[in-house]
Parts: C-alpha cells; structure tokens; sequence
C-alpha cells in the first residue's frame, strides 16, 4: 500500500489537534520515521515532505457505536492528529516514501549528500 506523499503544502484547516507520537532515527543514507497508527487507513493521511520538515496529517474515526454506550474509560485520541518534524539532515523529498502496514507508518527519507571539493592554497 504506498501513501500520498506531497512536496507542496495544502490548505489545512486550523482544528484541534492531537499530536501524533513518532520514532526517528537515523542512518548512513536515510532517516526513517515510524508512528504507531492504528485504526487510521492511508486514505485518512496526509503528508508533506521538503528538504529538511515532514508534517503528518490524519484524522482516527471513532467507532459509531459509543455514540450510544456509556463511555467508561476514554484514553485513546479520536479526531484530526498531525505532527510536524524538523529532521536532522536535508533529504532528497522527491524520493520520500511511505508506507502503512499492521498500523505502523513507516516513512522512509533518502539523505541528501552534500559533496564537498578539496582547494589548493596558494601562497603569495
């Protein structure tokens, strides 16, 4: 199942938010992102990725039968979430992926590698 990974930022609407949880690490040519997303299908995603931030949008539906039960205990969000990341290195977006299996997003990001050249110096 790959996900919609966007490089332009839409519109979202300013709503109360949970923050969604992450994991980040880090290695010799990608950053990885992991969120434990249960209930939420890749349809209810949204993700913005640029050189350096990702930012992830979803929305987790409520089962429609507490409309009508007493609710006893209520620690789980349900609603719009989004998390907005500020990564450790540049990475090429264009080539982000994303990924949801068994409620775990996995978000993988290729680094950017920024050659440098050696310079002679001259004396005078």
């Amino acid at each position: 199942m790959d996900l919609h990974v966007s490089t332009k930022e839409q519109d979202w609407a300013e709503v109360v938010e949970g923050q969604l949880s992450v994991d980040i690490f880090e290695t010799e040519d990608q950053i990885i992102i992991q969120s434990a997303i249960a209930g939420v299908s890749a349809k209810d995603l949204d993700l913005f990725v640029n050189a350096d931030m990702v930012t992830i949008r979803g929305s987790r539906q409520r089962d429609s039968r507490t409309n009508t039960a007493t609710m006893h205990y209520e620690e789980c969000f349900w609603g719009a979430f989004s998390r907005t990341v500020v990564l450790p290195s540049h990475i090429r977006p264009a080539e982000a992926q994303a990924e949801l299996k068994d409620g775990i997003l996995t978000i993988t990001l290729p680094k950017e590698h920024k050659g440098g050249t050696s310079i002679s110096v001259t004396e005078r």
